[in-house]
């Protein structure tokens, strides 16, 4: 039978000390903490309103190209591209929302800047350069060289 003493403790906000740095790096500061977790959250308003006005602007382009009747070659394929167009850019948005709020929950979890392959810090500075991160530089350096 197992010991329960052992069970991993339940995840809970960490306090901004608690968040994890690499050898040679200061804690991270309350203040430091908050503006992450601001700047996450104002990526995800803007990612939110950037995905409204693609839909709205896909919407437009779909019932306008109607069934394309009267418009000759270079018309169709001008509002395919644009069409297309804003499909990526919906698709990136969403990703990047996903990425953020992610961010977000990790932050919340108290395991914002530990790399999810190896367990180590990611680095304070690579977090504030890049508060989406979930790789420290080596593993995402093995993860390129892979691709």
């Amino acid at each position: 039978m197992e010991d329960s003493s052992a069970a991993v403790p339940a995840a809970r906000p960490a306090s901004a000390g608690e968040l994890p740095v690499r050898p040679g790096e200061d804690p991270w500061t309350p203040q430091e903490v908050a503006e992450a977790r601001q700047g996450l959250t104002d990526d995800a308003q803007r990612l939110r309103a950037e995905i409204a006005a693609s839909e709205d602007s896909l919407a437009g382009l779909m019932r306008d190209s109607g069934d394309g009747a009267g418009d000759d070659e270079a018309d169709t394929g001008s509002k395919n591209i644009t069409r297309e167009h804003e499909l990526a850019l919906a698709a990136n948005a969403r990703e990047m929302l996903y990425q953020t709020e992610k961010a977000l929950d990790r932050l919340a979890a108290g395991t914002y800047g530990t790399c999810e392959v190896c367990g180590k810090p990611i680095g304070k500075a690579r977090m504030q350069a890049f508060p989406r991160a979930t790789l420290c530089v080596e593993d995402k350096q093995r993860q390129e060289r892979r691709l």
